[in-house]
């Protein structure tokens, strides 16, 4: 029995020498390995855009399976493949249709947006002028100084045209890169694309392979417990991300219906910014209100101002009482550290931080409190 006790003794550290000794190498060689990490996602990235596109088509897909095809009848394997391919044909029409639609919402206004801005610079340039020169008509040597300043438009534009000629050489260069690069994203893209298909119509012959792999090479308990996790991590994110959705459309409309009913500017155009930048948590809307505010304070300051006023209130209306009941419960996260999964994520993975890191820390969140339970459970029946 000492025999075997000195065994494990050894054996545990080893373990921990060869624990030691690995991040010892890792640290000492950080940059190969964020190199082959890299080439390995390169490598990878079809299929994570894949499963991306998978996840995100599986939600709607679902509910479209269990509401369509409600009947008794149709639960049979016999229609399984008939409920499958309606439910992604619907949902790939009204993603298609969803973006068609904002296209031809969006383009226009915004082309006709930028063509006001073009027009309204010169004409808010005088403006600005003018009242500077009112104000500094006290101060005679200012007024001067304000007087002389003209702006020549037509020289700025040769200007620029000459900075765009003699630029064309780098525009060359960087315009073959950018070729490839789109080359290179629109192949992922389409491989990706392909390879939800063959995920959204096995999904459940690959979870089944993927626990008898895991029953095989694991321990039953350890086994369930990763199970556990898996099950708590698909909902977490496919509630959070049909919630943040919905919030958006929520908070969008309710800036469109009010900019209408005040008479704002750009009342379509912004209300559809802001749907789309909501989409970020916590900051997106933001986004949104600066580019509101650059438009319709190019058009009308006091306007603009009356947009600041409208948006805080909207906000304090959307923070408190539609987020916390679309997106809030659905991901059972206080607001504290909602607050500091978006900082975090958002400092080291940008956009893409700030929309999983979320989901992510609701789920360590949750596993977390399921772990102290358990811990404090142990004890009182100590």
């Amino acid at each position: 029995m000492n025999r075997n006790l000195k065994n494990e003794e050894v054996k545990k550290y080893i373990t921990i020498g060869a624990v030691l000794i690995i991040l010892y190498w890792a640290l000492q060689n950080l940059q190969l390995i964020f190199s082959v990490m890299s080439k390995i996602l390169t490598l990878f990235m079809p299929f994570l855009i894949g499963g991306v596109i998978a996840f995100i088509m599986n939600v709607p897909m679902k509910q479209i399976e269990r509401h369509l095809f409600q009947k008794e009848q149709y639960q049979t394997e016999k229609f399984a493949a008939l409920r499958r391919t309606c439910a992604y044909v619907l949902t790939l029409l009204a993603i298609i249709v969803i973006l068609a639609a904002a296209m031809v919402i969006v383009i226009p206004q915004l082309v006709s947006t930028i063509a006001d801005i073009v027009k309204l610079i010169p004409g808010q340039f005088q403006n600005v002028q003018q009242f500077l020169m009112e104000q500094a008509k006290a101060y005679p040597q200012i007024e001067q100084q304000l007087a002389s300043v003209q702006i020549d438009w037509e020289s700025l534009l040769k200007s620029a045209m000459d900075f765009v000629t003699a630029g064309t050489k780098g525009i060359i260069s960087g315009g073959i890169g950018a070729v490839t690069s789109i080359v290179s994203g629109v192949t992922n893209f389409f491989i990706g694309f392909i390879f939800s298909i063959y995920v959204l119509f096995q999904k459940e012959t690959l979870a089944r392979q993927t626990k008898k792999i895991l029953y095989a090479f694991t321990k039953e308990k350890t086994a369930q417990k990763v199970l556990r996790v898996v099950r708590l991590a698909n909902t977490t994110f496919a509630s959070f991300l049909s919630g943040q959705c919905l919030e958006a459309c929520i908070l969008g409309t309710m800036f469109c219906v009010t900019m209408l009913v005040i008479r704002l500017p750009y009342a379509l155009l912004i209300g559809i910014v802001i749907a789309i930048t909501a989409l970020i948590p916590i900051v997106g809307a933001f986004i949104g209100c600066v580019v509101g505010i650059i438009l319709i304070g190019l058009v009308n300051p006091v306007k603009a101002v009356i947009f600041v006023i409208m948006f805080f209130v909207l906000q304090q209306i959307e923070g408190n009482l539609i987020y916390p009941h679309v997106v809030g419960s659905s991901v059972g996260l206080p607001g504290m550290w909602v607050l500091m999964a978006v900082t975090v994520g958002g400092s080291l993975f940008g956009i893409v931080g700030i929309l999983t890191f979320i989901p992510i820390c609701s789920v360590c969140y949750a596993l977390f409190r399921l772990f102290v339970n358990e811990r404090l459970k142990e004890k009182r029946e100590i």
